[in-house]
C-alpha cells in the first residue's frame, strides 16, 4: 500500500533569521528592553540571591552588571545620602546562575527601586551605578599603571 497526498510540498517564502540572541531581541524590531544602561533586578541561584543594578552587557555567556545585592539596598541608599564613598560592584553572572531578570519598574502604586533610590538620595541610579572606569571612557584594563 502506498500513501498519497493530493497536496504538493509547500515552499517557505520568508524566514526570520534567528540567532543566539533571539531571546534578547524584540523579534525584528531592534534591541529588546534588556540593553546596557537599563536598571534591573536579577534573581540568581547557587547561591540564591538577588542583585539590583545597571546592565553593562548581556550575552549568551551571562550578565555583567554594576550594582549591589538587593539585601543591602536600604543601607546603600542611606550611605550615599550621608555622603559616604561608594563604588558599585561590577560583577559577571554566568547564564546558568540566572533564574530571572526583570526591569526595575513601578508596580501599580508601588515605586520602583530606582524611584525609591532617587527619593532617598536625590541622585539618579544610573549616575551612581556607572563604574568609575566607564565614567572616564575607559575599560578597567585601560587604566594606566601609575593610576592603578
Amino acid at each position: 500500500m502506498q500513501l498519497q497526498c493530493a497536496l504538493g510540498p509547500e515552499t517557505i517564502f520568508s524566514v526570520n533569521k534567528v540567532g543566539l540572541h533571539s531571546g534578547l531581541i524584540n523579534h525584528g524590531t531592534g534591541p529588546g528592553p534588556f540593553v546596557p544602561g537599563v536598571i534591573i533586578i536579577a534573581a540568581l541561584s547557587n547561591p540564591r540571591e538577588k542583585f539590583w543594578g545597571m546592565i553593562l552587557a548581556l550575552a549568551p555567556e551571562g550578565l555583567s552588571l554594576s550594582g549591589a545585592e538587593l539585601a543591602s539596598f536600604e543601607d546603600l541608599a542611606v550611605m550615599i545620602r550621608d555622603g559616604e564613598p561608594f563604588t558599585p560592584a561590577v560583577v559577571f553572572f554566568p547564564m546558568h546562575r540566572i533564574e530571572r531578570v526583570e526591569l526595575d519598574l513601578p508596580d501599580g502604586s508601588l515605586p520602583s527601586l530606582s524611584q525609591r533610590f532617587l527619593a532617598k538620595t536625590g541622585l539618579e541610579p544610573s549616575t551612581v551605578l556607572t563604574p568609575p572606569a566607564a565614567e572616564r571612557g575607559q575599560a578597567p584594563a585601560d587604566v594606566p599603571e601609575e593610576q592603578a
